[in-house]
């Protein structure tokens, strides 16, 4: 029992969960904001446009004492839409923009490393030069 508890709390103190819980309660942060979006702009735009809050009662028809709602369809693609496009332009883009920033920053921290390795070789060979050694690596 005490190896099963001891496992647990090694999973629990893992990266993955902990980022898996921040991923989480943002989102939900995030949800909340597109909601307002939504509801504060959308919505109402969609009202001066069709004279409902939403597109949901756009489009219903009976067969056969079915009920069909194209409307209702759209409102929920409209939707996915809207938070894909807020994920993508408030989420996506500044994450790449922050990684391709590391990336620039790790490529001249290597390119400066590469240029003390040669700078360090050119010294050692004018040294070696200067005491009257060969500049051959297998006289080290």
């Amino acid at each position: 029992m005490r190896g099963l508890l001891t496992g647990f709390k090694d999973f629990i103190a893992r990266g993955n969960v902990i980022d898996l819980a921040v991923g989480i309660a943002i989102g939900t942060a995030f949800t909340a904001v597109v909601a307002g979006l939504l509801d504060g702009i959308i919505n109402p735009l969609i009202a001066a446009i069709f004279g409902q809050p939403d597109i949901s009662g756009v489009g219903e028809f009976t067969i056969n004492n079915a009920d069909f709602s194209v409307g209702l369809f759209l409102q929920a693609v409209l939707n996915f839409l809207i938070v894909a496009a807020a994920i993508y332009f408030f989420v996506v883009i500044p994450i790449n923009k922050l990684q391709s920033l590391r990336r620039t920053s790790e490529e001249v921290v290597e390119e400066a490393a590469a240029e003390e390795v040669v700078l360090l070789t050119e010294i050692r060979d004018l040294l070696r030069v200067q005491a009257g050694t060969s500049t051959s690596p297998h006289n080290t």
